[in-house]
C-alpha cells in the first residue's frame, strides 16, 4: 500500500559534548513524522470534501462559518424560549389594563411579567411535548456544530497549507482560480488515488452529484413537482420541506439507493431487482410520509413562530415586500444546468430578475386596477386624516385602536399600489420575454411566440411566484408535504428505480454519477438542438428543453481550459461554425435598422442604436437585439467594456463566474473574433495582478446569453423544418458525429462559408420575413 507510505527520519539527539549525561537508550529512537506536505494523500470521501472546499470559500472563511452555525443555535434557542415567554410568563390582563392593578403609576414591564417559579408551574402538557423536542433537535444541532468545526478547521488547514491561500486573499480569488490549484495539487499529493489527474467536470461532479441527479429527474419529470388543483388549475409546489424529504428518500437517507455518497447500491443496477426495489421504495417513503405527518404539529408551529419572528418586522418596515417576486424553488430546478455551481446559477438568476419582474408588470387587469385605485383612495385619506389629528393634538394617540387603524390603512394602501402598474411601462411582452431566456436560458417551445398570452404569463409565474405565496407554500408545508409522499411520490416509485438503473455511469475516479451530467451529446442530445446531425437517441434517453447542449455550453464557457473530446467537441465547434457562417450573410448584417457587427466592441450594449427586433428571428440581428434591449432597459447590468471607463476590481471575487477574465470561448466571442473586430479575451494566465474590470467579465455573462438565445432559434428554425443553411460541406460536417473514435475535428472536414451561393442567402431573408414579425424598438 504505497499511498499510505510516509518517510521515516531520526530525532535529533543531544550533542555529546554539551550534554554527556542524557541517557544512551534514546540515542537510537525513531519517531514517525508525517510531513504536512502528504497530509492530503488519498481522502477517502472526496465528495464531502470538495463540497466543503467550495463552501469554505463561498461562505467566506473559517471565522464566518463558525459564527454563523454559532448564531443559528442561539436563534434557534431565541425562538422556542422567547415564544414560551410570551405564552406563559406574560400577564396579559395586567399588561392590556383589563384589569386595575394599581393606580399610583403606569405598569412597568416586571409588574406584567409572572415570576419565573409560578410561570414553570403554568407549563402545559403540549408546551413541554415542544420543549423537550425542541431541545432534543437543539443537541442535535450542536452536536453537528460541533462537529463542522472540526471540520473546518481541517479545510483552513488545507487551504493555508496546500492551496497556499490566506483568510486574507480568500475574497480576492475566483472559485475558478482555487478549482485550478485543487487540480494541482490533485498532481502532487494524490487526493484521489484511482486517478493521476482530475478534470474540472470530475470536481463538478463530485460537488454537484445528488443536485445533477435532481435536476434530471424533475428534467424527465420523474420527480411529481407540478399538480392540478381545483380553482387554481396548474400548480408547482416544491417547499424546501418537500425537498429535505426527496434528499433523505433519494439520497443520504439510511434507505435511500445509496450505499454511500459515490456509489449506487448494486441491486439497483439489474433489471430483474426492479419490481422488488420499487415496493420497498414505495413503503418507504410511506413510512416517511406517516412520519411527517405524525411530526407536522410541532414542524407547522415552529414554522409559524419562526416566519412571525423573521418577517413580521419586515412587513412592518416594507410593508410592499409582500408583493415582491422571487424565483420559485421549483424554477431553481427547472432552469439550472446540469454541473452548475450555487454562485454561478444564483447570478444567473439575478441578472435576469429586472426582466422578469417587468414581464408579469406588463400584466394588468384594468377592473383591478381601477379598484385598486379607489380602495387606495378612501384607505389613504382615513390614514390622512388620523394622522393630521396626532399632529394637532397628541392626545389622539390615547383613543383605543388608533395605532390599528392607521397600520391597516397603510397596509392596504401599500397592497393596493402593488397593483397599479407604472405608468410609464411599456408593452413589450416579446422583448421582455428574449431578455429573460437570455439569462435563465430555459423556456418551453409553446412560449416563443405567444409571450403576449395570458396563459404564458400564468406558467411563467410559476417560475417567478410573488413572495408572500411562497411564505404560504413553507408555512403549510408539513401538513402538505405528507400528502404528496403518500399520495404522490410513492406511485413513482417504479420510474425512479428505472432512472437510478437506465440514468447512471460509473466514472472512473468519481464513481456512480447521473449519465446526463456527462452532457454526452450523441447520448442524451436532442436532434433538434444540435447543428447539422441526423442521428437521433431514443426518445426516453434525450434530455428535455435542450439541458443537455445548454448544459454542455455553459460549462465550456465557465470551464475553458476543461478538455471537450468526441461529440462534445464537435458539437460546440459546429455551433460556432454556423454562427460564423451565418454572420457574413447579408440577410443577418443588412436591413431594416440593421446592427453591424463592427460596431459592438466601439460601444456599451447599453448605448447601441435602435435596432431591429425579432420575436423569434433568425440569425445574429435578432441574437444581438435581444441582448441589446436587455441592456438598454436595464442600465445598471451595462457593461462598460467599451465605454472607456474601467474601474479596477477591488475584493468581492468568490461569487464571479468563471475565469476572471472572461472564457473567450462563446458564441458572442466567436462572432466579434470573426468579424475581426476584437481579439480573444481570454487570458492566458489567471492572475489577479492582471488589468481586468467589470467589463471583461461581464463579457463572460454576455457570451452565455448570446449562446443561449442563438440555440433557442436554431431549435425552432429546425423544428419548424427550414434549416436552411444546407450545403455540401454541412453534409460533410454531419459524418463527423457516426465516429465515435473522433476526437476533434479537423479544419478540413468543417463547413466552408465561402461556397454559400447568393441564391441560398436571398432565400434565408425571403422566410426569415415569412416566419416571424419585426418590431422596431
Amino acid at each position: 500500500m504505497a499511498e499510505y507510505e510516509t518517510p521515516y527520519q531520526a530525532l535529533a539527539t543531544f550533542d555529546d559534548d554539551e550534554t554527556d549525561e542524557a541517557p544512551s537508550h534514546d540515542r537510537d529512537f525513531m519517531i514517525h513524522v508525517v510531513p504536512e506536505s502528504t497530509r492530503w494523500n488519498h481522502i477517502e470521501n472526496l465528495d464531502d470534501f470538495f463540497a466543503r472546499v467550495y463552501h469554505y470559500h463561498q461562505r467566506g472563511g473559517f471565522g464566518c462559518m463558525v459564527i454563523e452555525d454559532i448564531l443559528q443555535l442561539i436563534q434557534f434557542l431565541f425562538v422556542v424560549l422567547f415564544s414560551i415567554f410570551l405564552i406563559d410568563c406574560v400577564d396579559y390582563d395586567v399588561l392590556f389594563a383589563n384589569i386595575k392593578y394599581n393606580g399610583t403609576h403606569k405598569v412597568t414591564i416586571p409588574e406584567a411579567v409572572i415570576p419565573l417559579d409560578q410561570c414553570v408551574q403554568r407549563f402545559s402538557f403540549g408546551i413541554i411535548v415542544c420543549m423537550l423536542v425542541a431541545f432534543a433537535f437543539w443537541v442535535f444541532r450542536t452536536l453537528k456544530v460541533i462537529y463542522n468545526i472540526f471540520k473546518y478547521t481541517e479545510i483552513r488547514s488545507f487551504y493555508n497549507n496546500a492551496l497556499k491561500i490566506t483568510a486574507v486573499e480568500l475574497s480576492n480569488l475566483t472559485w475558478h482560480e482555487i478549482q485550478r490549484r485543487l487540480l494541482e495539487v490533485q498532481k502532487e499529493q494524490q487526493m484521489c488515488i484511482h486517478k493521476q489527474e482530475l478534470s474540472e467536470l470530475d470536481i463538478y461532479h463530485r460537488i454537484l452529484r445528488f443536485k445533477n441527479y435532481m435536476i434530471a429527474m424533475v428534467n424527465k419529470s420523474v420527480i411529481p413537482v407540478k399538480f392540478n388543483m381545483p380553482f387554481v388549475g396548474q400548480y408547482a409546489f416544491l417547499s424546501t420541506g418537500l425537498k429535505y424529504n426527496l434528499d433523505i428518500i433519494l439520497f443520504w437517507g439510511p434507505w435511500s439507493p445509496f450505499e454511500n455518497n459515490w456509489k449506487l447500491k448494486e441491486e439497483y443496477k439489474h433489471k430483474h431487482r426492479r419490481e422488488y426495489l420499487s415496493q420497498f421504495l414505495s413503503q418507504r417513503i410511506l413510512w416517511i410520509g406517516i412520519a411527517n405527518f405524525i411530526l407536522s404539529p410541532v414542524i407547522f408551529l415552529w414554522q409559524i413562530l419562526y416566519s412571525f419572528f423573521r418577517y413580521a418586522e419586515l412587513i412592518k418596515r416594507q410593508p410592499n415586500v409582500l408583493g415582491t417576486r422571487r424565483w420559485s424553488n421549483y424554477a431553481r430546478i427547472y432552469v439550472r444546468h446540469l454541473n452548475e455551481l450555487d454562485h454561478e446559477f444564483t447570478a444567473r438568476l439575478n441578472r435576469g430578475y429586472e426582466a422578469a419582474n417587468m414581464y408579469l408588470d406588463t400584466f394588468t387587469s384594468p377592473l383591478l386596477i381601477i379598484l385598486a385605485k379607489y380602495v387606495a383612495f378612501f384607505a389613504g385619506s382615513i390614514g390622512a386624516v388620523l394622522v393630521v389629528l396626532t399632529v394637532i393634538d397628541e392626545d389622539v394617540l390615547a383613543v383605543e385602536h388608533i395605532f390599528t387603524v392607521l397600520t391597516i390603512s397603510g397596509l392596504i394602501v401599500t397592497g393596493c399600489r402593488v397593483l397599479i402598474p407604472d405608468e410609464h411601462l411599456i408593452y413589450c411582452p416579446e422583448i421582455l420575454m428574449r431578455s429573460i431566456l437570455a439569462h435563465i436560458h430555459y423556456m418551453p417551445d409553446s412560449w416563443k411566440g405567444n409571450a403576449h398570452r395570458q396563459n404564458v404569463r400564468d406558467e411563467f409565474s410559476l417560475l417567478f411566484q410573488y413572495k408572500v405565496a411562497y411564505l404560504l407554500e413553507e408555512l403549510f408545508s408539513p401538513l402538505i408535504t405528507p400528502f404528496i409522499l403518500c399520495f404522490s411520490l410513492r406511485h413513482q416509485s417504479l420510474q425512479i428505480v428505472d432512472f437510478f438503473r437506465n440514468f447512471t455511469v460509473d466514472v472512473a475516479g468519481v464513481g456512480d454519477v447521473c449519465s446526463f451530467a456527462q452532457m454526452d451529446i450523441k447520448k442524451h442530445g436532442n436532434p433538434q438542438w444540435i447543428p447539422n446531425t441526423e442521428d437521433e437517441p431514443s426518445k426516453e434517453n434525450q434530455s428535455e428543453g435542450g439541458k443537455t447542449e445548454l448544459s454542455l455550453m455553459h460549462f465550456h464557457m465557465t470551464n475553458p481550459e476543461w478538455k471537450l473530446t468526441g461529440n462534445r467537441s464537435i458539437f460546440v465547434q459546429n455551433v460556432k461554425t454556423q454562427v460564423q457562417k451565418e454572420l457574413v450573410s447579408p440577410s443577418i448584417m443588412q436591413g431594416d435598422g440593421g446592427l453591424m457587427t463592427s460596431r459592438l466592441p466601439g460601444m456599451s450594449l447599453g448605448m447601441l442604436p435602435s435596432v431591429n427586433t425579432t420575436g423569434l428571428g433568425l440569425g445574429y440581428n435578432s441574437l444581438a437585439s435581444s441582448i441589446t434591449m436587455q441592456s438598454a432597459m436595464f442600465p445598471g447590468q451595462i457593461s462598460t467594456l467599451a465605454s472607456g471607463v474601467q474601474p479596477r476590481l477591488r475584493g468581492g471575487l468568490s461569487h464571479i463566474e468563471g475565469p476572471l477574465g472572461g472564457s473567450g470561448s462563446g458564441i458572442f466571442s466567436s462572432m466579434q473574433s470573426s468579424s475581426g473586430s476584437i481579439s480573444n479575451t481570454a487570458p492566458s494566465s489567471l492572475s489577479l495582478r492582471g488589468n481586468y474590470d467589470e467589463g471583461t467579465i461581464e463579457m463572460l455573462s454576455h457570451d452565455m446569453s448570446y449562446s443561449a438565445i442563438y440555440l433557442h432559434d436554431m431549435q425552432f428554425r429546425k423544428a419548424k423544418g427550414n434549416n436552411q443553411y444546407e450545403t455540401l460541406e454541412d453534409a460533410r460536417a454531419r459524418s463527423m458525429w457516426q465516429r465515435q473514435d473522433s476526437n476533434q475535428p479537423t479544419v478540413s472536414t468543417m463547413p466552408n462559408i465561402q461556397e454559400k451561393s447568393s441564391e441560398e442567402e436571398s432565400t434565408e431573408e425571403v422566410n426569415t420575413d415569412k416566419l416571424f414579425t419585426s418590431h422596431q424598438v
